[in-house]
């Protein structure tokens, strides 16, 4: 039977627990319950994000169409999309045909899910699981505004706050694991020339993507700081 897990953070599988995407180890009960101590359970946690808001818990944003929804239902949409395109690439019609079950509205929407965060792609009309490898190196460079400007032009002083937060959001949301972030967000400040211009407190760049780490634990969101620091960099050039 072929491994029904998404490949992509390092060389870990998504089947972890927490945060709002996917997570980097392999948790060992699927779907399980935390329970804290001899307290009430507190809320439950499930191995892949809700395809319509990216919730891994049973808190769904308010307009999701899929709060509600069994997670065991959930589970088995990408569980069903996985294992088909883990055996081989095939085209969606024979991805919908060949289905454990009846193709439904979650399966699609676990499909969106998966190629909107690049974990499958589309080629010659056919669709395919991305490689751990293939993956890292596609979203270490994000191609996206306003993504795109803050990565190729670098902070700027009145924004590294934001710039910093957000490259750290964005990693987490993409998969890479904290080390993987850290290395690719210290390489940025580098290379960018955004540590050359100065305006920081911390003494070093590994230094201050070490002081942001509470960003990327408690898997916040990127657009907003994103669009920010974009504003104040767009002003700057």
């Amino acid at each position: 039977m072929p491994d029904t897990r998404v490949p992509p953070r390092g060389d870990g599988y998504v089947t972890g627990t927490g945060g709002r995407g996917f997570a980097d180890k392999p948790s060992p009960n699927r779907a399980t319950l935390i329970f804290a101590g001899p307290d009430p359970p507190v809320v439950p946690r499930f191995d892949y994000p809700c395809p319509g808001c990216r919730s891994t818990n049973s808190l769904h944003d308010v307009d999701c169409r899929f709060e509600g929804t069994p997670w065991p239902d959930v589970e088995k949409a990408y569980a069903d999309v996985i294992a088909l395109l883990s055996s081989g690439a095939r085209s969606a019609e024979a991805l919908r045909g060949d289905c454990h079950g009846e193709w439904d509205a979650l399966h699609a929407a676990a499909l969106d899910r998966l190629q909107a965060e690049e974990r499958v792609t589309e080629e010659e009309g056919a669709l395919r699981l991305r490689t751990a490898a293939e993956y890292k190196e596609l979203v270490s460079e994000p191609t996206r505004e306003p993504m795109r400007t803050i990565y190729r032009e670098g902070s700027v002083p009145g924004c590294h706050d934001n710039a910093v937060f957000a490259m750290i959001a964005w990693y987490e949301m993409v998969g890479l694991s904290w080390a993987e972030t850290k290395e690719n967000v210290v390489a940025w400040l580098r290379e960018s020339g955004a540590w050359d211009r100065g305006g920081f407190e911390e003494t070093s760049p590994e230094e201050l993507v070490e002081s942001k780490r509470h960003v990327y634990e408690s898997g916040y969101g990127w657009k907003e700081k994103a669009e920010a620091a974009k504003a104040v960099i767009d002003r700057s050039l």
